[in-house]
């Protein structure tokens, strides 16, 4: 049996059929040991009446922010509440809490929320399937909040296909899992370099690669996710993880990378180094932008620092590093090499000769190579699942529990 116990838990329930579904989700969230509090839109009211959630979770069901008796505080809410799920989520709120519409109890309270929150959709088919639901649905993965799946069947409208509201013993799964792996890395310390590190050649140029840095920022919100204190050392990227334990640090050069991981590393249980560093640097940045000219130009380049071995040789017992490995040949051979050298204890290894591996894509595909010889290989997963096995590596070999 799922176990909520002293959880407190927002339900949110919006104008769909499926808030018929509401009543049990409640029924069963109280029978795992949670508190919940019922937020409903006015439209949701239509279909079931709030007298049935209040009875069932004998606490005062808000439909407004304001009423005549009082004001009910989103921001307290907000503050209360260890999770808040919207189940059902109708398309048309979907949309106000993808773009920060806030004309009700329930998206202003999903905007103070300082929780995790869960949505379950509900719709029609094609509503499910149109481009701009996928869009809004892809918005909140963004913003950091968790999709539980809609299910497949027959629809309202007598359509058979996807659009289902998740069924409310899944919805209960979904949270009493969140909450039993959030407990997984807590307290622990963890270091993530991520992205790129460019290096300048005069003040418009530089040296650089394609990374985005989204194995990087996939891995420090799946640590955060797990309870970890996550410090993400950030190079030249478009992206922004939004999970609060997650201390962000941008920089741009390796030298700034390896002097912010180096002030850092003392104070963590583990490193994971997963920016693709350049390799060198030029031996001088020129102060003006250089002058194309007929002339060929050689560019003197030299060694940058290798964080990861750097920091491998002062690791500490008890602290355990990870690398990341881009091979195009010999690439178990040359993997392990590195692992050896840098003093690490698992090293990732990807190709590019993989299909949707690699820089730009959102999935990878990976082997996980141990000091101790063990090595295990993946098929091709998006990036916050491949986060997920290295995660669960790392917790093995650490033997980490619960502090």
């Amino acid at each position: 049996m799922a176990n909520l116990q002293g959880k407190r838990i927002i339900l949110g329930i919006t104008g769909s059929i499926a808030a018929y579904k509401a009543a049990m989700l409640t029924r069963l969230l109280i029978k795992a040991g949670a508190e919940v509090q019922v937020l409903m839109t006015p439209s949701s009211t239509q279909f079931v009446r709030p007298l049935t959630f209040s009875t069932l979770s004998k606490r005062s069901v808000y439909t407004q922010v304001t009423s005549e008796e009082s004001w009910n505080s989103h921001v307290e809410l907000g503050l209360w509440a260890d999770a808040m799920v919207v189940a059902p989520l109708t398309a048309n709120t979907l949309a106000k809490m993808a773009h920060g519409i806030c004309d009700n109890i329930i998206t202003a309270t999903y905007l103070s929320a300082r929780c995790p929150v869960f949505f379950a959709p509900a719709m029609d088919l094609d509503m499910w399937e149109h481009p701009s639901t996928a869009e809004n649905v892809d918005r909140l993965h963004r913003y950091g909040n968790h999709l539980i799946e809609v299910g497949t069947g027959e629809l309202a409208s007598g359509l058979v296909g996807a659009g289902r509201m998740a069924e409310p013993e899944t919805i209960v799964s979904t949270l009493a899992d969140y909450f039993h792996k959030s407990a997984a890395l807590h307290n622990r310390r963890i270091l993530i370099t991520a992205g790129p590190t460019h290096e300048p050649i005069d003040p418009v140029r530089f040296i650089g690669n394609h990374s985005t840095g989204k194995m990087g920022i996939a891995l420090a919100e799946e640590a955060a996710d797990r309870g970890a204190r996550v410090h993400l050392i950030l190079g030249p990227s478009a992206l922004s993880p939004q999970h609060p334990r997650i201390e962000l640090q941008r920089v741009q050069t390796a030298d700034e990378m390896y002097e912010a991981a180096r002030a850092v590393f003392p104070d963590c249980d583990a490193a994971i180094f997963s920016a693709a560093v350049a390799d060198y640097r030029p031996a001088q940045r020129a102060e003006q932008k250089i002058k194309k000219s007929d002339e060929a130009r050689t560019l003197q380049l030299v060694k940058n620092p290798d964080i990861a071995a750097e920091l491998g040789q002062r690791k500490k017992t008890g602290q355990y590093t990870v690398g990341f490995a881009l091979e195009t040949q010999d690439a178990e051979a040359n993997a392990r090499g590195k692992l050896e050298r840098k003093n690490m204890d698992i090293i990732v290894l990807n190709t590019l000769e993989d299909e949707g591996a690699g820089f730009q894509h959102d999935t990878n595909k990976v082997s996980l190579l141990r000091k101790d010889n063990k090595k295990r290989s993946f098929e091709l997963k998006p990036k916050r699942e491949v986060a997920a096995d290295i995660l669960d590596e790392l917790q093995e070999l650490a033997a980490w529990k619960k502090d």
